[in-house]
C-alpha cells in the first residue's frame, strides 16, 4: 500500500477565510473538490483530514492543519508518525511571498525563508518533503510588515486571478504527486522563469 500526505498550510476560522497565508488550505480544498472528496475533523491529528483513494493499493490525505499557522509541523508530525511515513511521503502546499502573485515553485530544500509555517514543519519533521510553493506577490509597499501582509485579504484583482488560476494550481500539484517532484521542478519552476523573464 503507498500512502502519501499532502498538506495545505493556513489558519483555522473565518477570520483568516480570504488572506493571503491561506493559499495553501485554498489549493488542497480546491483539490478535493475536484476529487469529491470530504473533509473530516481528527481531532487527534488537530487537522482536517480528506481521505482520496487514488486507485487500488495507493492512497493520498489531504490535511489541512488547524493548529494555526506557527504549529502546523506538530500536527504533520502526528500524521506521518500514525501512517509510519517518512517525510519524503509528505507535500506541503504554502504561500510564497518571494514568488510573483500567480506562479509556483516547486522545491525539496531550503530554508524556511521567512515563512512559520514552513519552519515548524521543518522543525518537527525535518528535510525531505516536497514544497509547492504559491506565489502571493511581494509586499507592497516594500516596508510594509512581511506579517502584516501574509494576514492581509488579497484586493478584489488578485482574488480574481487567484480564483482564474485554481485549476492550474491543481493540475501543477496533481503533476508533483504523480510524477515526483524532479519531474515537477523541471515543468513548473522554468514556466515560472518564462512567465517572470527572469533568468
Amino acid at each position: 500500500m503507498s500512502v502519501s500526505l499532502i498538506a495545505g498550510l493556513g489558519n483555522p476560522g473565518r477570520d483568516y477565510a480570504g488572506t493571503r497565508h491561506n493559499l495553501g488550505f485554498v489549493v488542497v480544498d480546491a483539490l478535493a473538490r475536484a476529487e469529491g472528496l470530504s473533509w473530516q475533523h481528527e481531532a487527534r491529528f488537530d487537522s482536517e483530514v480528506a481521505r482520496w483513494n487514488v486507485r487500488p493499493g495507493v492512497t493520498r490525505w489531504l490535511v489541512k492543519p488547524q493548529t494555526f499557522m506557527n504549529e502546523s509541523g506538530r500536527a504533520l508530525r502526528a500524521l506521518l508518525a500514525f501512517h509510519k511515513l517518512p517525510p519524503e511521503s509528505l507535500t506541503v502546499a504554502y504561500d510564497d511571498f518571494t514568488i510573483d502573485l500567480g506562479l509556483v515553485k516547486v522545491s525539496v530544500r531550503g530554508s524556511a525563508g521567512g515563512h512559520n509555517g514552513l519552519a515548524s514543519v521543518l522543525a518537527h519533521v525535518g528535510e525531505g518533503f516536497a514544497r509547492y510553493r504559491l506565489g502571493i506577490g511581494v509586499p507592497r509597499p516594500p516596508a510594509m510588515d512581511i506579517a502584516d501582509f501574509v494576514l492581509s485579504s488579497f484586493p478584489p484583482s488578485e482574488q480574481s486571478r487567484i480564483d482564474q488560476l485554481l485549476p492550474t494550481y491543481v493540475d501543477g500539484l496533481r503533476r508533483l504527486l504523480d510524477n515526483g517532484p524532479a519531474h515537477a521542478m523541471n515543468l513548473l519552476n522554468r514556466r515560472e522563469q518564462n512567465d517572470s523573464h527572469q533568468a
